[in-house]
């Protein structure tokens, strides 16, 4: 098994839904609304800081645990789905997992 967790825009969080929902055998996912900020490679940006504060942009943050085989439809499908073209589309990463266990059943897989 496999963990995905993707950073994407806020307001392409239902058209990477809607792209998920065609992927067959995907029990589902979670969303979490996030803040953060990214590196902006070869600028000299700095976010702003106020008073200590950070300025921090606005994320969704999709959890997903699949099957192997469904990993590269799954990040192609957010891929596809979250991107604008600009920079800070958001970033997707794959994670092993090694155990998982249904606390209702206590099944182990």
């Amino acid at each position: 098994m496999k963990e995905i967790k993707a950073y994407i825009k806020p307001h392409k969080l239902s058209a990477v839904t809607l792209a998920l929902h065609t992927v067959e055998g995907l029990t589902g996912m979670s969303v979490v609304d996030a803040r953060g900020f990214g590196r902006s490679i070869g600028k000299n940006v700095r976010h702003g800081v106020v008073d200590d504060l950070v300025d921090y942009i606005p994320h969704s943050k999709i959890e997903i645990i699949c099957r192997d085989e469904l990993v590269d439809e799954v990040v192609s499908k957010i891929e596809k789905a979250a991107h604008t073209g600009l920079r800070g589309d958001g970033r997707i990463f794959v994670i092993n997992v090694e155990t998982s266990v249904r606390i209702e059943t206590g099944e182990r897989k």
